[in-house]
């Protein structure tokens, strides 16, 4: 994974020597087609290393079918072209928040065991989740990066609790922004961090020092080619 997709673009300068730095790597299909079309994430699949379940003597009656509950709603719930750029405009939403850092290499294991934490905590307090998991990147260089996971949910708690073990409340970002779609797995992000720099760089703007991704479909692993995620843009 390439360590400069998410340094600052405040500058037109900026945006063409993080579009030289990738221009030098060798090319892959997210960068010969970084905006796919969009594909619908494959079910839930069991543990593969989950102990096999005795056979049963007898055939067992089919299990009703489970109607599945609604589904959490992204931060722009009106779908977006999935070989554009669309403008949108970001509500604030209440979320339960974690800090953290890691290596680029363990990228996809630190979101998911915020993700995952903040999950837990929210359970444990009777809140309910309310949207789409979401990182804000923030600080970033080549050993690594901070981030904020962000898991929106439906009402600030009252009274807002105090900080504990990390985890605190507060808005998701908001505002006007550009969302960049990546479809396939976050080993090619890459590239669609690369059409984003190229982008900004033609229309000459100038955004935050933060990227935000919005998982669409779970974050299960680096390789899975059926990701989803919106990225926004925030110009200044």
């Amino acid at each position: 994974m390439t360590r400069h997709r998410l340094l600052p673009l405040v500058s037109l300068a900026a945006a063409l020597a993080v579009s030289s730095a990738l221009a030098q790597e060798p090319s892959s299909p997210a960068t010969a087609n970084p905006l796919p079309t969009t594909t619908a994430p494959d079910p839930a699949k069991p543990a593969p290393d989950a102990p096999a379940r005795p056979v049963p003597t007898q055939a067992l009656p089919a299990a009703p079918a489970l109607t599945p509950g609604p589904s959490r709603p992204t931060l722009v719930e009106t779908p977006g072209d999935a070989n554009d750029v669309d403008e949108v405009s970001l509500p604030p939403k209440p979320a339960a928040i974690l800090a953290g850092r890691a290596s680029w290499e363990e990228a996809v294991p630190a979101l998911k065991a915020a993700f995952a934490k903040i999950e837990e905590a929210l359970a444990k307090d009777g809140i309910t989740p309310a949207g789409r998991p979401l990182a804000v990147f923030a600080k970033t260089d080549d050993d690594g990066f901070q981030f904020d996971a962000m898991i929106p949910i439906a009402s600030m708690p009252d009274p807002k609790p105090a900080e504990t073990g990390g985890l605190r409340f507060g808005t998701t970002p908001s505002g006007k922004a550009l969302r960049f779609p990546h479809k396939g797995s976050y080993d090619e992000i890459d590239g669609t961090y690369e059409t984003l720099t190229a982008y900004l760089d033609a229309k000459d703007v100038v955004v935050q020092d933060r990227f935000i991704e919005e998982y669409v479909t779970d974050l299960n692993d680096k390789a899975d080619e059926k990701l989803d995620v919106n990225i926004y843009a925030l110009p200044k």
